[in-house]
């Protein structure tokens, strides 16, 4: 992916070379990026040998798809064993309350059964987390941007294993100067055009930065693509083309 910071210094405040002669002087672009709403690398919460890697690089998965499966033959082991030691001081506990019901144990043996069936219980469902552990499944639709681990590999705790992103639902960012303020709204409609596919894509305006940078005067602008553009792809950047008001409708335009 292209850095995004390559754009910001100064194209965040000039039409590209040669466009603004073209146009009107209500018409403006400044560079902007396609970057994916949801990214994250997921990493290994268990120590264990990886068993499976059912997609690849560049595939496409579901929500709730498994990615990645760890060894988890320990793992359940240990989950029989604690299950087990619930069934015995749950045992244990039947046991003397019964004979508490006939005075033959004290208040203290009683107690000391009910706290030891507590903690084998919570002994289990730490057993039961770590099993639940050995599967990684996607927390959003995506696709595979890079797998940092191989079939059969063996991976420790918090070792990362596969960066997704979600290729579908992507975000335009951009810098624009701060005196747009006056009019670039949430909500205002321009056009993308990007260069690699050398096309125009509708965009509308989602969200503004919370703060201006005081030395550049500009600020951070956040649009959504308007429908569904399966050859758009992170990364990508082009031209946000937008058509600026006069200053007499600038100042008379109602706030938001």
């Amino acid at each position: 992916m292209l850095p995004f910071r390559r754009f910001l210094p100064i194209l965040a405040f000039i039409a590209a070379p040669g466009i603004a002669t073209a146009q009107s002087p209500s018409d403006v672009d400044v560079r902007a990026q396609l970057t994916p709403r949801y990214a994250t690398i997921l990493s290994s919460e268990i120590v264990g040998r990886i068993i499976s890697l059912p997609v690849r690089e560049g595939e496409t998965f579901q929500k709730g798809q498994e990615l990645v499966g760890i060894d988890c033959a320990s793992y359940r082991a240990k989950l029989g064993q604690a299950d087990a030691q619930v069934s015995r001081t749950e045992r244990k506990l039947e046991a003397f309350r019964f004979l508490d019901k006939r005075g033959a144990t004290g208040k203290v043996e009683l107690d000391l059964a009910e706290i030891d069936v507590e903690a084998a219980r919570a002994e289990k469902e730490l057993a039961a987390i770590d099993v639940s552990r050995c599967s990684i499944l996607a927390p959003f639709s995506g696709s595979v941007a890079e797998l940092k681990v191989k079939n059969h590999q063996y991976v420790n705790l918090g070792e990362p294993i596969v960066e997704i992103l979600s290729d579908r639902e992507l975000e335009v960012e951009l810098l624009a100067p701060s005196r747009w303020l006056v009019w670039l709204k949430r909500g205002t409609r321009f056009r993308v055009r990007i260069d690699e596919l050398g096309r125009d894509f509708p965009a509308v305006v989602t969200r503004l930065g919370a703060h201006i940078d005081p030395v550049s005067q500009s600020v951070k602008v956040y649009a959504q693509v308007e429908g569904d553009f399966p050859d758009l792809a992170p990364g990508m950047s082009g031209l946000a083309h937008f058509q600026a008001p006069t200053p007499a409708t600038a100042e008379t335009a109602p706030t938001r």
